[in-house]
């Protein structure tokens, strides 16, 4: 493996590592769930998807490359439909955003 291609796999590792952490501190951190499921599906899809275009780069063999992309492709499709979901569901029961929801566009639950 060339110096250029093991920099370019640090580099994409780091950063994916990075957005893997956001991720994470975000679900710690922030105030609801809405946010928190705006952390884990936004940058945690970020941080994962970079993570296995790093093994793809990194490997010299078609099935790893090819299992590593189908990943990608995996969250990039998955996540966004798994947090509306969960926000959807969240509505449903009546949990409703914290006080620093600054816009609210959903309609009050019929009481």
């Amino acid at each position: 493996m060339t110096p250029i291609y093991e920099v370019a796999v640090g580099v994409v590792l780091v950063v994916g590592s990075l957005f893997a952490l956001i991720a994470a501190i975000g679900l710690l951190r922030l105030q609801d769930v809405y946010m928190r499921m705006h952390a884990g599906s936004k940058a945690g899809t970020l941080g994962s998807g970079l993570m296995l275009i790093a093994l793809a780069i990194h490997a010299h063999q078609i099935d790893v490359i090819t299992r590593a992309l189908a990943g990608v492709v995996f969250f990039l499709l998955t996540a966004p439909v798994a947090a509306h979901l969960l926000a959807k569901a969240a509505l449903e029961v009546g949990y409703r955003p914290c006080a620093a929801t600054k816009v609210d566009e959903m309609p009050k639950p019929e009481e």
